[in-house]
């Protein structure tokens, strides 16, 4: 059993997978504060139902995190392989990018998972924290992309900076002319971003110059697939499949 941990700024999802079956996945809060300790507690309770893994793939944007995790896996599980996708580790992916240091590992994941399940070019879209668009070329390079602000993060500042706006449920409104303020906020942020999606997407595939598949990722995909024009496919465990991916060409 191959354990994948995928570590965001907002949430840590953890998949487990069966050869290339992913049978289970998980999703708790991300804590920068998090102890090894508590980590072993965590993940010791979610995974007393299943075997003990055999191997382990992990990729994060929390440097506080990613370092209290080495230290949990090297004291709780020293006898595991364990692959922490960074400098050094084979993922098979060029990137094109002017500093490739700065580019975060989980995207370089999703562009790993997203040729090899579609081939490119592709467009893959990860509605997490920030919105995240990254650019995979026919060959499977990253080429680069575009970052937003994510969903969440604009409604916590409208609720926090506008006196009269609320925190609103992210659901689809009855319609885009909202009735009341509370279905307004929810037309503007799932309209609004759409639009901002669509808008982004039409113009990287302008700038490729070809046709190219388009996925959508991440914790709000299944939201915003439904009002997306440019969405072509979703795959919420596409970062997932990718640390498979990245454990079976470096073990």
């Amino acid at each position: 059993m191959l354990l994948t941990v995928d570590v965001g700024n907002t949430n840590t999802v953890l998949g487990l997978f069966d050869g290339e079956r992913l049978f289970e996945s998980y999703r708790i809060k991300t804590d920068p504060r998090v102890t090894a300790d508590e980590l072993a507690l965590m993940f010791r309770g979610l995974l007393s139902d299943h075997p003990s893994p055999d191997g382990v793939s992990v990729c994060s944007t929390v440097p506080a995190v990613l370092d209290q995790l080495t230290r949990m896996f090297q004291r709780y599980f020293a006898d595991v392989p364990t692959i922490v996708v960074g400098p050094g580790v084979r993922t098979g992916v060029p990137i094109l990018t002017d500093n490739p240091r700065e580019v975060g590992p989980d995207r370089i994941v999703n562009t790993l998972a997203a040729h090899t399940l579609y081939g490119g070019p592709a467009v893959v879209v990860d509605f997490g924290t920030s919105t995240n668009f990254d650019v995979v070329s026919a060959k499977g390079e990253f080429l680069g992309g575009a970052l937003a602000p994510g969903i969440e993060i604009s409604v916590d500042a409208l609720a926090a900076r506008a006196a009269r706006l609320f925190k609103v449920e992210l659901v689809q409104p009855r319609s885009v002319i909202g009735k009341n303020t509370g279905e307004s906020l929810q037309s503007g942020l799932l309209y609004g971003f759409a639009g901002q999606v669509d808008g982004l997407v039409r113009r990287i595939v302008d700038e490729l110059g070809e046709p190219a598949v388009v996925l959508a990722t991440g914790g709000l995909s299944h939201l915003m697939f439904r009002v997306c024009e440019t969405l072509d496919h979703h795959e919420p465990d596409l970062t997932l499949i990718g640390l498979r991916l990245v454990f079976e060409r470096n073990c």
